[in-house]
């Protein structure tokens, strides 16, 4: 006789990890969803679209890479999702769509029901500082494929913006300001970097590091900012003199800049502007990094770029202050080729 059990798939544990779930999935509600958690599909009222003129749907994928692996060697589950959440919901803000929902995938090589719950936790958590409904998910057990305690996760997220307020390059300008506002951490890109600095200094993500003032695994694993409800803040403030945002991730500061430069104007970042952040000076200085190729794979301090006319600059910082946003204009826009390059030194620590 064989069973799943035996397979290795335990369908008691998957039931009591939905049970564990749905304490967390109150908090990522929006007044949109129709019904509970637990059908076969998600349900959302998207009547409210009948006040945009033209309505688009935007749409986007994402998962948070190695830094799962961080989370499994420290035994920490519960910032992971915040992680999944930002690099989904920020692709969103970027076109100028709010998110309305999102939907999350699980892998793992063993149901331990405590641990799924922590994963959405986090999920639930970065969906509720997004303003972002969580309608539905699957958790999914591999075993043979994926050890006991490894796991995988991934999100999608949909969002909704009208056709004439949809933000991009054909809204930017030369004589535009960059406006940076701070990343909260690594977030969750270059971490294979990372890891390979870990294995070949031999560091361990227990060392207490005194300019960090915690432990490296516990400055790597700081969640990724969510700048959702920022920006669609700024959409409000700002109206047409917002051009664009870019949001920082996998490819570093100038290239994601640049995909939402047109073809004729080049954006310049000052890095006098502000200073490295503490965990990436380290990491880059103990494991022999060259700056080049820390800025084409971290994010080097900035998590998201917001592109405004310059007389908007003012009222940019102030909307993002009064939220707690400490944002600062870090460079401008000018005729060019349509790349973006970071000139000048980081300011001392």
């Amino acid at each position: 006789m064989s069973t799943y059990s035996q397979a290795g798939v335990d369908i008691d544990a998957g039931d009591r990890a939905v049970e564990l779930m749905k304490a967390h999935l109150k908090r990522a509600r929006r007044p949109e969803v129709v019904g509970d958690i637990g059908g076969f599909a998600g349900l959302f009222d998207i009547s409210s679209l009948k006040k945009f003129d033209r309505p688009l749907l935007a749409t986007s994928t994402d998962g948070v890479g190695t830094k799962t692996e961080i989370a499994r060697a420290m035994g920490k589950y519960d910032t992971i999702g915040e992680d999944l959440v930002a690099m989904v919901v920020d692709d969103l803000v970027v076109c100028g769509a709010e998110p309305l929902f999102m939907t999350d995938y699980i892998a793992v090589g063993k149901v331990f029901p405590e641990r799924i719950a922590e994963i959405v936790s986090g999920i639930a958590k970065g969906c509720e500082k997004a303003g972002t409904a969580l309608i539905g998910g699957e958790t999914a057990e591999h075993p043979g494929l994926l050890a006991e305690d490894e796991f995988d996760i991934a999100g999608a997220a949909t969002g909704a913006v009208d056709a004439k307020n949809v933000l991009g390059a054909d809204r930017v300008m030369a004589g535009d300001v960059l406006i940076a506002m701070p990343a909260s951490g690594l977030h969750a890109n270059g971490y294979s970097l990372v890891r390979h600095i870990l294995k070949k200094q031999n560091l361990s993500l227990d060392t207490h590091v005194a300019e960090l003032g915690k432990t490296l695994g516990e400055a790597l694993l700081t969640p990724t900012e969510i700048y959702a409800l920022d920006a669609l803040a700024l959409i409000k403030t700002l109206g047409d003199e917002l051009h664009a945002f870019s949001h920082i991730t996998g490819g570093g500061l100038a290239a994601n800049t640049a995909r939402v430069l047109p073809g004729h104007l080049t954006a310049t970042f000052d890095r006098a502007t502000w200073a490295l952040p503490l965990e990436m000076g380290y990491l880059a200085s103990v494991g022999g990094v060259p700056q080049e190729d820390m800025e084409r794979t971290w994010n080097c301090g900035i998590g998201m770029v917001a592109i405004v006319s310059a007389a908007a600059a003012d009222r940019t910082l102030s909307s993002l202050s009064a939220r707690g946003m400490k944002a600062w204009v870090a460079g401008s826009v000018a005729v060019g080729n349509g790349a973006s390059a970071l000139e000048g030194t980081f300011q001392p620590r």
